[in-house]
């Protein structure tokens, strides 16, 4: 096993510009600040890994004002590590290193070394997507805004050739968002498209049961997260009684004790977001605790550029899913990095005649 006395890491901020106001319940999003992970050998500073830390505002464990001044120190302390450069290794001192409550830097870090230690060709780990083009399923995002628009996003989504549409709700009136889901099914059955819908936490606790019978009669495949997290007992409930299939999402983040949650809580499906979870070692972790219970889940993105959504699209291409993910994220910004990442047709592939555009 080889060992690198010194790694070298730098980072390059970057304010991402989305192309229009992306409406979550949290609020509207119109940028989104990545910093771009930088590994190096002193002996080869050509030889760059790239990764990628971006914290979710209000949302990420490490969504802090003095983020920069945390990952500098975080990187100039790893500097003085000596490295075994092997992939298990890696992911063991990255998670030894880096405490827990910094997933996002945690995911960048990672991500950075494995690019370098396979050779800084934008390769993570081994899988079929980078090194066989094989594509990935995934599903069209439909951004909350005025029913106008969202029925806009609705009719680009099928004509680019989506078959399972994933539609963010509790922003504008319920009603509406039941008229805008009843568009979809009154022109395609539960066979052509398959319909989800992420309420981000958006429901009462009071009120969520009645309001998931409403969208189980519009024959969705799930809803994801319909009360905030946090409240286990409640959520539980939920998953014992709805009809139409829950999928944990935020109720995820920053939690040690996967086991307990998912025994706690038993849902039919957990949505597996890298940056916000403590990157590949972690969320390998959530998929083997869900996969011994028999509960299903998927990967999203979380606003990434395209190199953390290319690191993200390789880890999940190591599990050959067959369900659609949630990996379409790579056109939202006007100023994000040109990549081979393409999506058509409901997948997206890694073309490798297209060259990276990388920071600089």
């Amino acid at each position: 096993m080889q060992t690198i006395p010194t790694i070298r890491f730098e980072f390059i901020k970057r304010n991402l510009i989305f192309r229009f106001d992306a409406g979550t319940s949290r609020g509207v999003l119109k940028t989104k600040e990545v910093f771009w992970i930088k590994a190096f050998r002193e002996s080869e500073p050509d030889l760059i890994g790239w990764g990628e830390a971006a914290p979710l505002v209000k949302l990420s464990p490490d969504d802090r004002p003095d983020f920069e001044q945390v990952l500098e120190k975080t990187l100039r302390d790893l500097e003085k590590e000596s490295w075994s450069m092997e992939e298990a290794s890696i992911l063991e001192k990255v998670a030894n290193l880096i405490p827990f409550e910094l997933p996002s830097i945690r995911f960048g870090v990672e991500t950075a070394l494995l690019d370098l230690l396979n050779g800084g060709n934008q390769k993570i780990v081994s899988n079929p997507f980078y090194e066989k083009g094989l594509p990935i399923p995934i599903n069209g995002l439909i951004w909350m805004g005025s029913a106008e628009f969202m029925k806009q996003q609705i009719d680009e989504k099928l004509a680019q050739g989506f078959h399972c549409i994933k539609m963010k709700i509790g922003a504008i009136d319920f009603e509406k968002e039941l008229e805008l889901l009843h568009y979809i099914r009154s022109n395609y059955s539960a066979s052509e498209i398959s319909l989800r819908v992420d309420a981000n936490g958006a429901f009462a606790p009071e009120e969520a049961l009645s309001k998931l019978a409403a969208l189980h009669q519009l024959d969705l495949h799930s809803i994801e997260q319909p009360i905030r997290s946090g409240q286990g007992e409640e959520m539980k409930k939920l998953c014992m009684a709805s009809e139409l299939p829950i999928a944990l999402d935020e109720e995820l983040i920053g939690v040690k004790d996967k086991a307990g949650l998912l025994d706690q809580i038993n849902p039919p499906y957990i949505i597996l977001k890298p940056s916000l979870l403590g990157g590949i070692k972690e969320t390998r972790a959530w998929i083997s605790e869900a996969e011994k219970r028999g509960i299903g889940w998927w990967m999203t993105s979380a606003l990434e550029s395209n190199i953390g959504l290319n690191s993200i699209s390789q880890l999940t291409s190591q599990y050959q899913p067959s369900i659609p993910q949630g990996l379409g994220t790579g056109k939202l910004f006007h100023n994000n990095l040109n990549s081979p990442l393409t999506v058509r047709e409901g997948n997206i592939y890694y073309e490798v005649e297209v060259p990276w555009e990388l920071p600089s």
